[in-house]
């Protein structure tokens, strides 16, 4: 699996750029973004940028990835409320109006 990682440009040359991101700096080829310049966010994914993105979903992304290395460390800060129902805990009703479907439940009641 591969991790698109947010790190912003320091400094630009050609196709390549070095960046800095979650405690890291390194250098990526930039030959899929194009034309980039210092304080540019770009999605790295294996030294490589893949995408260009604002300030705003970068820390969007970081946070995720803290998520992500905090329940892989055992820390799960939301063990009790994820913010969100996993569908194994929703009504019949719930499930088919989360796929898009019409609910067809037995004797009409909202099983």
């Amino acid at each position: 699996m591969c991790i698109g990682i947010p790190m912003q440009v320091l400094r630009a040359a050609g196709l390549r750029a070095q960046v800095q991101g979650r405690g890291e700096q390194r250098e990526v080829d930039t030959a899929l973004v194009g034309d980039v310049a210092p304080g540019d966010w770009l999605l790295i994914f294996l030294d490589a940028a893949r995408e260009r993105m604002d300030p705003q979903r970068a820390a969007e992304v970081n946070a995720a990835l803290d998520l992500l290395a905090g329940a892989l460390g055992g820390h799960a800060p939301f063990a009790d409320d994820p913010g969100f129902t996993l569908p194994s805990a929703m009504s019949a009703h719930d499930v088919a109006a989360l796929a898009g479907a019409p609910y067809r439940g037995s004797g009409g009641g909202t099983d």
